[in-house]
């Protein structure tokens, strides 16, 4: 039986799990909590939760989000990909360059970002080729999972199994380790994909070609009569910000719009009101009110109302908020027309919704929301909105050359990886492509937060004996079958904890595991390290195992089992392929 100190670990370690699982709140706000009680209970150390602070692959995982983010902000990505994908007119020819194109850049560029540069371009190509965006955005995002695994710097994934190591003293992984696997699972899973996604993905239609097709349920337009009884009353005197399904989006005077509109907004006789959400509750209000529903030949609201579509990511600040409580309008000049969850439209009241990760918003924008938006990063849009000119000149040729260069040293080994995306980032600034208020804006504090307290969470479990305890109890089991049978064991348990919770928690409980496993039975253990890390990026049967599942999410109108459909054959493939190499060429 495990001791207290190890019982209370347990409990707040599947706390962490079970509340990573539900969706309670952010998974960094379950972290920090879990690291809290135990640095409260005397079970964690400060100098082992702030000791990630300092972690190298920690900081290596930021600095490629900074690099991520310069580039995304400096350069023409959407003309790159009209340019490379020009050729592909069929939906399996622009499968096979797309996916190509994004795993290969994923195994050199943080995935997350790539996924929230692509999503727009890939989702437009498959409005203007009449193809479904859910044919589309899972493969582009386990295109750049896959890709990810060749490097490793390719994904956060790799880099903080590094940082497990170090700290525990053990040799980390080289890119020995990773580019022949990682090439093997990523050819295998495209060509999967290539070959049976058209079949196992469904065909949803987006949320644009919905709100066009079947306006009604979402937007309706009224007009204030000469001697209605809201003439010369503000907004929230009207009563109109406080309707029950529905509430007042824009407002039409002289043919000018009024949006986002103001509670302080007062009401003119003729003025055109246009309302969101269940629009049969208008009834009541038309009939008390002096409105009256415009004539055919009156202006189309529903065509001048500019519409785009904004997919709530893993790190917004809106995740677990009540849209009234959020200061929509004002902080974003925009207004929800409606809200998507599960690939469904939420009915009831829009500002009594709770926000969750993925959900997909179809909104209405002002003149502002492209800065406003860009200042928070809380919103990723699905639909383009502006297109600017590439700035190919000297400096930018000079700033690829050597960046080029410092990538090549670091990939042979003269510089260090951490010093060579250093140098990079310190070019961005000296080249003025990227500035202290753009770092502020892509800094994830998120991923920060889980990486740090995950990495202490696997110290502790270390060194209070824990992992030893639970190692017991797995060699137990699987010892009957030998090396391989302790290999395959953890490989599973690795991927079911990275279907369900993050792949960085995954990997900060199995470690541990693995760690005790091999001083326990005194055997290498570069075997299960690299295990470990590809079963961690195996996060393909569901939407919550990583980040860029959940990106796609609402975008693509998938729901849980779209995922597990082919999520579930593809992990079989990728495991088989993953063990058969591991135990063949670290001769297991």
């Amino acid at each position: 039986m495990p001791n207290i100190e190890q019982s209370v670990l347990l409990l707040i370690v599947l706390s962490i799990i079970y509340c990573l699982y539900k969706d309670f709140v952010k998974p960094s706000v379950v972290f920090l909590a879990g690291a809290f009680i135990l640095m409260l209970l005397g079970i964690m150390q400060p100098v082992q939760f702030l000791s990630g602070f300092g972690n190298q692959s920690i900081m290596t995982i930021m600095l490629l989000i900074f690099i991520s983010a310069s580039l995304k902000k400096n350069f023409n990505i959407n003309g790159v990909f009209k340019w490379l994908f020009f050729p592909a007119q069929t939906l399996r020819s622009f499968l096979l360059m797309m996916m190509a194109f994004a795993a290969g850049v994923s195994s050199f560029i943080n995935n997350t970002p790539m996924v929230a540069v692509m999503t727009p371009y890939v989702y437009d190509w498959g409005k203007k080729k009449g193809i479904p965006p859910s044919k589309l955005l899972i493969p582009l995002s386990y295109a750049t999972m896959l890709g990810g695994m060749i490097t490793v710097i390719g994904t956060s994934t790799n880099l903080v199994m590094n940082g497990f190591l170090v700290q525990s003293n053990e040799q980390p992984l080289t890119y020995d380790d990773f580019w022949i696997l990682g090439l093997l699972v990523t050819v295998a899973g495209l060509l999967f994909i290539l070959l049976f996604g058209n079949i196992l993905l469904p065909s949803n239609k987006d949320s644009l070609d919905q709100f066009k097709e079947q306006s009604r349920e979402y937007v309706a337009e009224v007009k204030l009569a000469l001697h209605s009884s809201l003439t010369g009353k503000t907004v929230r005197e009207a009563r109109l910000r406080s309707l029950k399904g529905v509430y007042l989006t824009d407002i039409i005077r002289n043919g000018e719009f009024i949006s986002p509109v103001s509670p302080r907004e007062i009401l003119q006789p003729q003025d055109r009101l246009i309302f969101a959400g269940d629009t049969e509750q208008l009834i009541e209000l038309i009939k008390e009110n002096g409105l009256v529903v415009p004539q055919p030949n009156g202006t189309n609201a529903n065509r001048q109302i500019n519409v785009i579509e904004v997919v709530i990511p893993f790190n917004s600040s809106l995740i677990g908020r009540v849209v009234k409580g959020t200061h929509f309008r004002e902080k974003y000049d925009a207004a929800i027309l409606a809200i998507h969850r599960n690939g469904e439209r939420l009915s009831g009241k829009i500002g009594d919704v709770r926000l969750a990760v993925g959900d997909l918003l179809l909104i209405t924008i002002g003149d502002e929301f492209n800065q406003k938006n860009s200042a928070f990063n809380d919103l990723y849009v699905i639909s383009e909105l502006q297109k600017f000119a590439p700035k190919n000149n000297l400096k930018t040729r000079l700033l690829f050359i050597l960046s080029g260069l410092l990538v090549a040293l670091s990939l042979v080994g003269i510089v260090n990886l951490f010093v060579s995306l250093f140098s990079i980032v310190f070019l961005l600034f000296l080249f003025r492509k990227f500035t202290l208020e753009d770092l502020k804006n892509a800094l994830d504090l998120d991923l920060w937060a889980i990486l740090v307290c995950a990495l202490a969470l696997g110290d502790v479990m270390i060194e209070t004996g824990t992992a030893d305890w639970l190692t017991g109890h797995i060699v137990d089991v699987l010892m009957p079958y030998g090396t391989e049978g302790l290999l395959i064991g953890i490989f599973v348990i690795t991927v079911l904890l990275t279907s369900f919770i993050t792949n960085t928690a995954a990997i900060s409980i199995a470690f541990p595991l693995a760690y005790s496993l091999i001083h326990t039975l005194g055997i290498d253990g570069k075997a299960f390290y690299v295990a470990i890390t590809f079963a961690a990026s195996a996060a393909f049967m569901t939407p919550i195992g990583y980040q860029t599942n959940l990106m796609v999410y609402g975008p693509g109108g998938y729901n849980f089992k779209d995922y597990m459909r082919i999520g579930l054959p593809l992990t079989i493939l990728y495991s088989i392929i993953c063990l058969v190499y591991i135990m063949n060429v670290y001769q297991l």
